[in-house]
Order: C-alpha cells, then sequence, then structure tokens
C-alpha cells in the first residue's frame, strides 16, 4: 500500500503521444495519485516545470523538439527531484544514456501499469524516505497521511480528538511543515494551495488560517504553534518531526 504522502508528490509526465499520456494519467490517477501534470514536448515540460515544481518526472526518450536526456539536464538545472524514463527505446545504450546522467530508473513501452506503479512508488519511498507523515505541535499531531489533526485532550484523560482536514488546509499545512521553523511567505502558502494562479487569495488565506488554528491550537486566539509574522507571511512551531 502507498502511503497517502507519498501519492500527493507532484509528478511531471512528459510524451508526445497524447493517448500515452492519457493513460499513464489514468493509471496514476486510479491509484491515488492526483497531483499530475503532463506536458508534450521539451519546451512545455520546461515551463510546466518552472511552474509546477514536480517531484518527480516521467519522461520519455523521443520527443518532437528535442530528446528526454537533454531534458533532464534541463530539469536538474531548475530543481534536484528523481527521474523516470519511460520509453520504446530499449536499447543498452540509451538505458546507460540515462542512468549515467543520473536518473532513477528506466522503464521500455509496452509496459503492465502495475509495473509502472511499482516503480514509481519505488523512487518515491527511496526518495522522500525521511518524510514523516505524523508531525507534532505542542497541542496536537498532524497525521499527513490520514488527513486529520489529532488533538490531545485539555483534561488530560489520555482521549484524542479527531479533526479532518480539508484539501486547502492539508496544502496550506503541508506547505508549512516543509519549511518548519521558518517564515513562509503569503504568496508561497496561496500558490501551495490554489497553485499557478495565486494572486488575489490572501483573504481566503487567511479564512483557512484561522479555521487550521481552530484545530490545532488549544487556545485559537493565542496561537502556540502557528504564529503570525506580520507582513511576511506564517511560520510553524513543530516540536519533533
Amino acid at each position: 500500500m502507498i502511503p497517502n504522502y507519498l501519492k500527493n508528490k507532484r509528478i511531471l509526465l512528459v510524451d508526445d503521444e497524447p493517448e500515452l499520456r492519457d493513460m499513464v494519467t489514468s493509471i496514476l490517477s486510479e491509484e491515488g495519485f492526483l497531483n499530475l501534470r503532463a506536458a508534450g514536448s521539451v519546451r512545455d515540460a520546461v515551463c510546466a516545470a518552472r511552474e509546477f515544481h514536480p517531484e518527480l518526472a516521467v519522461l520519455d526518450v523521443m520527443l518532437p523538439d528535442g530528446d528526454g536526456f537533454s531534458l533532464m539536464e534541463q530539469l536538474k538545472n531548475i530543481s534536484d527531484y528523481p527521474i523516470l524514463f519511460l520509453t520504446a527505446r530499449g536499447e543498452d545504450e540509451d538505458k546507460f544514456m540515462g542512468f549515467g546522467l543520473g536518473a532513477d530508473d528506466y522503464l521500455v513501452k509496452p509496459f503492465l501499469p502495475k509495473e509502472l506503479v511499482f516503480r514509481i512508488a519505488a523512487i518515491l519511498r527511496r526518495t522522500y524516505k525521511d518524510e514523516n507523515p505524523l508531525v507534532q505541535l505542542k497541542h496536537c499531531e498532524i497525521d499527513f497521511e490520514r488527513a486529520e489533526v489529532l488533538r490531545r485532550n485539555q483534561s488530560g484523560a489520555g482521549q484524542c480528538e479527531r479533526f479532518p482536514l480539508t484539501a486547502k488546509e492539508y496544502a496550506i499545512l503541508l506547505a508549512l511543515c516543509r519549511n518548519a521553523g521558518r517564515i513562509v511567505t503569503i504568496d508561497a502558502l496561496c500558490e501551495a494551495a490554489w497553485g499557478d494562479n495565486p494572486y488575489g487569495y490572501e483573504n481566503s488565506l487567511m479564512a483557512h488560517i484561522r479555521r487550521i488554528r481552530e484545530k490545532i491550537e488549544a487556545y485559537p486566539s493565542k496561537p502556540e504553534s502557528l504564529i503570525t509574522v506580520k507582513g511576511l507571511g506564517y511560520k510553524l512551531i513543530v516540536q519533533t518531526i
């Protein structure tokens, strides 16, 4: 079973065949991978990488305006994340080229859907193995795998209240946790929750922050974990990760 915190990773799919892109998107969506972006050329892939900030890329080798090997080098220059080649070119020289450039895996078409899912899951587990889906705050724990907050009963009776997280609350908290102890700007949080065009969501962000505090703080009007940094953004104080 693939943990939910891995299924939430952003995956970029690059192939010039629309049918193949649709098929891979469908395969991964059925397995619970929902943060997917597809591109059909080197140019579109580079643009998508700058906007989408993928955490894994699945690349074809043969593309209409270049090749997957040079594309991988361009993507690595933007940000370093794992690469899986998914291509019809199965010659040893191509595999050696891909692995030599730093690819994490190489799968030849045609492929079994389950094998693709297993290989992607294996890469994500290796790359993000140190990420703990359970994050400890002063008055609660955030369980990213189950998308809920577990808050201890203030009476000390050992009971825990469970508060489910909405998709936006999850995205905001995940961005804060990944930068625990550091200021995360309002723009960055809006982008995490609303995507490529985050402008104009500042008031909505404030409303979501208020609802998050109602779930994670003992006294939401006097927050101790989710701190406002006036004029800049917010900071999450994590006890242990």
